[in-house]
């Protein structure tokens, strides 16, 4: 039996929900494999010394961030952020290669940015010859040492064509750069039981037949909601806020002419998405590749306050006439008119993209562990100079 070990942490909620759907899509293709989902925060501070010390977990103030809308500035902090943790690679390959040593997996497959050379490098000294894989969770890298690590003998899954063209622009071996389609997105945003969605609406309280937008800002939500709900009240929405219950109560306490769902904490995203006509929200991977799987067109923002890895989704939309791209939400309650009025044209359009990427990823795993268990026994991973 292979025992596959996934990599991820919380820094945004993304890498762990592409972790789970990783999982389950494994397991799903009925192969002899272990999978094993490893929380990189767990392993690096296995007593949770930093919680002790600050009250927090490593990753609370980056989603502190997000949750606020505060993110100006990220792009220098990421630099700062990789910089440390170059810094302290010779300590985090240590560390992670005792923790292989120990576990002995037989793939390993990255789910995060930023730490892929610190993975190569601790897997290579505790297991020679072990793949290791990197599955960019963004539709594009965000160079240098974000997702691709030049010069290490790294798989590469890439679920758009621009990741790809990084990759080998980058140097990668082509044999190496693994082209899928889309994200990963758990079963649920690939099927369903069929749904009265008439009645379901009338469950919620929602209109029937009016277009509906699903408001969504991640797990923690976000403040720019209440400015997008003030600026909508004839406009029925669902407002998903996920775990932050104090914006939760001020959406519900908004005046509103239209029908208004306010939803907090719920695994039912696609369930929700069902249920309404098109998205509004941050240019995430995820919550866009989620929206557009569930045929929402999307109306998302581009400026100084976008994430820089999440900038090129933007261009994607645009490319892929899949919504509108703002400035600013101020610019909410025009550009919902506009999409409403061109709904069923923008709704072809998401309908033609394909997300195989649950199903693909699988597979390209499955051909690198039967190459290296065709490799002779102890054969060190190429390294290019």
């Amino acid at each position: 039996m292979a025992t596959i070990d996934l990599v991820w942490f919380n820094a945004g909620g993304g890498h762990r929900a592409a972790a789970q759907a990783l999982a389950q899509g494994l397991q799903a293709r009925g192969r002899p494999w272990q999978v094993r989902k490893l929380n990189l925060t767990e392993v690096l501070d296995p007593g949770g010394r930093f919680r002790q010390l600050t009250g927090l977990e490593p990753e609370d103030l980056y989603n502190k961030r997000l949750a606020s809308g505060f993110t100006l500035g990220l792009a220098q902090e990421l630099k700062l952020l990789q910089g440390l943790i170059r810094l302290a690679h010779g300590a985090l390959v240590q560390r992670l290669a005792r923790h292989w040593q120990a576990t002995r997996p037989d793939l390993v497959v990255s789910l995060i940015p930023n730490f892929n050379r610190a993975l190569h490098d601790a897997l290579a000294l505790a297991r020679p010859g072990v793949p290791f894989v990197t599955v960019l969770t963004d539709l594009a890298d965000h160079p240098p040492h974000f997702w691709v690590e030049p010069g290490l003998a790294q798989h590469v899954v890439c679920g758009t064509a621009q990741a790809a063209r990084q990759a080998l622009a980058a140097g990668c071996d082509p044999a190496r750069v693994h082209r899928v389609r889309g994200m990963l997105l758990r079963p649920e945003f690939h099927a369903g039981p069929p749904i009265d969605r008439a009645a379901e609406r009338r469950r919620a309280g929602l209109d029937e037949s009016s277009p509906t937008g699903l408001v969504l800002f991640g797990g923690t939500g976000s403040g720019v909601m209440k400015r997008i709900a003030q600026a909508l009240p004839a406009t029925p929405l669902v407002l998903r806020c996920g775990r932050n219950e104090a914006l939760a109560q001020a959406l519900r306490a908004l005046p509103a002419q239209a029908p208004r769902v306010v939803v907090g904490y719920t695994p039912e995203v696609a369930h929700w998405m069902r249920l309404a006509d098109f998205f509004i929200g941050k240019p995430g991977p995820g919550s866009l590749s989620e929206a557009v799987q569930r045929r929402l067109p999307v109306i998302v923002t581009r400026n100084a306050w976008t994430l820089p890895q999440e900038r090129y989704n933007t261009e994607w939309v645009r490319e892929q006439g899949l919504g509108l791209v703002l400035r600013s939400f101020r610019e909410v309650g025009p550009a919902v008119q506009g999409l409403v009025q061109r709904l069923p044209e923008f709704a072809a359009r998401v309908a033609a993209v394909e997300n195989r990427a649950l199903f693909e990823v699988p597979e390209v795993l499955a051909r690198i562990l039967g190459e290296s268990a065709a490799a002779p026994a102890g054969l060190p991973q190429r390294r290019r100079a």
